[in-house]
């Protein structure tokens, strides 16, 4: 049942105030034709040596900022009030006593769902507690990849590939709960779970995390098929998967990007619905993301690696003025490549019917790529208008061809 959005946030307000009751707030997503602020906002109080204080922590596409706000002054009061007034499409408040579940509808109303606890909880104040992790360091997972020992400690070769791992997890969060908060991705079901693949999984670091969040954290039933085109990698990440007791639900199979063929595997009831490709390289990436589009796939990760095909197009164009010093220098233009593609990639992507954002991930141990390219399938292919001019007018100037735009046939 609906109620004004006005009268709901005013009664979030009164939680979201309250030093004694509030255990933990979380904003996300965002209201209909809008864009908040923050990609995401949690609050909770904590205890300083000063005293009880509201802490704010907004995330951008990049980093936390945190802010601290002593209870009950007009500065928290300020704090909530700026959070309130940005246009999140959710939020979820947990007091000790309760659970509200607000979603902001398409019409700008709410709908309301409060859930009373069993029995009272007690908030933790602590200030200096762990950052909160999607995946422990002592989960089966990372101990069977290696990134963890056996006593559920990350080893310290490994520090840099579990950052990575917690990072991809997090973008994956954000992604699947905006997805199908939104209704662009389904609720999947026991009976069908959701088809998720990933193109070139190599080790498939990244794959067994995806397949442990969204199954074991998230609780959804999820079937996932890694792909690669080396057979030791199947036969490796398979008997991992035996280990673990999950390979039912992951499965893994050689081929190429372009032409593996998922259509008899067992699990997949249809074609894959979120597709991931995480340090593909080269034209790898623009294959990847063209499968997406042919199987009209919904959700769409792709961390692009090296670039050198447009880099190597560039070198033998004319560069158009007044931008000759961004080609002149080697490493100057390696950058702009890297940045006219993934700019490229994220227009083309939109002409196929995707709402895109190019987001931050973090470095990994083979390349210092460190961008993310999020798309998620939200109306039909465009066939004109300003994001076909624009995409026009950047190629002819630059005089350049995308693989991308051929492997999708834009011309």
């Amino acid at each position: 049942m609906t109620e004004p959005l006005l009268r709901v946030l005013t009664r979030m307000r009164s939680h979201l105030l309250d030093p004694e009751a509030l255990v933990k707030a979380v904003a996300s997503g965002r209201q209909k034709s809008t864009e908040p602020r923050w990609r995401r906002a949690e609050l909770r109080y904590v205890d300083l040596k000063a005293g009880r204080h509201l802490q704010v922590t907004s995330y951008d596409a990049t980093q936390a900022h945190t802010a601290n706000h002593p209870a009950g002054s007009v500065e928290a009061r300020e704090a909530v009030d700026a959070l309130l007034d940005e246009p999140f499409g959710n939020w979820h408040v947990d007091t000790t006593t309760q659970t509200h579940q607000v979603r902001v509808t398409k019409r700008l109303e709410a709908v309301c769902h409060t859930t009373d606890r069993a029995e009272e909880v007690v908030a933790d104040r602590g200030h200096d507690r762990d950052k909160e992790r999607l995946l422990p360091e002592d989960d089966p997972v990372l101990v069977a990849l290696g990134i963890s020992d056996a006593q559920g400690r990350i080893k310290p070769t490994r520090q840099a590939k579990y950052r990575q791992v917690e990072e991809f997890a997090r973008l994956l969060e954000a992604a699947v709960t905006e997805a199908v908060q939104r209704g662009h991705l389904r609720r999947p079901t026991v009976e069908e779970p959701l088809r998720v693949v990933d193109l070139g999984c190599g080790n498939a670091y990244l794959t067994f995390a995806a397949h442990r969040y969204l199954s074991h954290v998230r609780g959804l039933p999820v079937h996932l098929v890694g792909v690669d085109v080396k057979e030791q990698s199947r036969e490796h990440n398979t008997a991992v998967a035996e280990r673990l007791g999950v390979a039912d639900e992951l499965t893994f199979t050689v081929g190429s990007i372009a032409g593996a063929d998922l259509s008899d595997l067992p699990g997949l009831a249809g074609p894959p619905e979120v597709v991931l490709a995480l340090h593909a390289c080269d034209t790898a990436t623009d294959e990847a993301l063209a499968r997406a589009v042919e199987w009209g796939s919904t959700l769409v990760l792709a961390a692009p690696c090296c670039h050198h095909d447009v880099a190597a197009q560039l070198r033998r164009t004319p560069t158009p003025a007044p931008y000759a010093m961004l080609t002149r220098h080697g490493i100057l233009r390696e950058r702009f490549a890297d940045t006219l593609t993934d700019g490229l990639r994220a227009s083309l992507m939109r002409l196929a019917g995707y709402r895109v954002e190019v987001v931050q991930f973090v470095e990994s141990q083979h390349t210092p790529r460190n961008t993310l390219l999020r798309a998620v399938r939200a109306g039909k292919p465009v066939k004109g208008g300003a994001v076909r001019t624009e995409y026009d007018d950047l190629v002819a100037a630059w005089g350049i061809r995308p693989r991308l735009a051929e492997l999708l046939d834009v011309r």
